[in-house]
């Protein structure tokens, strides 16, 4: 398995990052993939990935801390791209769940963070919420084809999952689909094309089933592969094989940069 997002680089990790690398490991997770979203994340994100082999890391400035994005960030952020062990751009995106009223800023930094992505031809990390139709407008305006991305932890609908896929994007589940009652999420992860299927966990967020309400780890995204697994009534170890190379394929981690 592979932790296609997750934040080793929240404080809730500060002290224990090893441990928890240690125990995933355990657990049958083999690498990790730490999403940095906004200045200081982006920095430990890629400090983090430097001390561990099997950790990489993508940065990018999250829709709630748009309204605080200058220029001088953006340009900061083109320059640390080019880090070795960088191998996305984000968490970006809109998010209209909390705040409405930095719509027009959450715009331009996720479409500066599209044309980085662009020009240096590395895959988004796409965070969405409450926001489904602009963000798959500002995909379809502003992303080129050949660039790939992740909707991470996806919360459309099923029927929207083509959509996504049709604009060279993959489909991310995460631990809500454990979920007793998520009926959304057991119907997107029946209908996501295997070849764009990747896991996640978001951890420290979203545990999955039976932990629900608790500190998420990259140690649970076991819970998430079964559950996908019985929804989609194929072999675990074979969804597991297959959502490992997705996600090697898309972030290119077999190549050197």
């Amino acid at each position: 398995m592979i932790d296609s997002h997750v934040h080793l680089n929240a404080t809730q990790f500060d002290t224990i990052v090893d441990e928890t690398i240690k125990k995933s490991m355990a657990a049958g997770v083999n690498a990790f993939i730490c999403i940095g979203y906004d200045a200081v994340t982006n920095m430990k994100a890629i400090a983090i990935s430097e001390t561990y082999d099997n950790v990489y890391c993508t940065i990018g400035f999250h829709p709630e801390v748009a309204k605080m994005v200058t220029e001088a960030d953006l340009l900061s952020l083109e320059e640390m791209l080019k880090h070795p062990k960088v191998v996305g751009i984000g968490e970006c995106g809109l998010d209209y769940y909390w705040d409405k009223s930095a719509i027009e800023e959450q715009k331009f930094v996720f479409k500066s963070q599209i044309e980085l992505a662009n020009k240096l031809n590395l895959p988004l990390i796409i965070h969405m919420r409450d926001s489904a139709f602009d963000t798959l407008e500002m995909i379809k305006n502003y992303k080129a084809k050949s660039t790939s991305g992740i909707m991470h932890c996806y919360s459309g609908s099923a029927q929207m999952v083509t959509d996504f896929v049709n604009e060279n994007l993959y489909i991310s589940v995460a631990g809500p689909v454990t979920f007793k009652n998520a009926v959304t999420p057991k119907e997107v992860a029946k209908v996501i094309p295997i070849e764009r299927l990747l896991i996640e966990t978001d951890a420290p967020y979203l545990a999955p089933m039976p932990y629900r309400g608790k500190q998420n780890t990259p140690e649970y995204l076991p819970y998430t592969l079964a559950e996908i697994a019985r929804i989609r009534e194929m072999d675990k170890d074979l969804l597991d094989q297959i959502t490992e190379a997705n996600t090697i394929r898309l972030f290119q981690l077999n190549r050197n940069k």
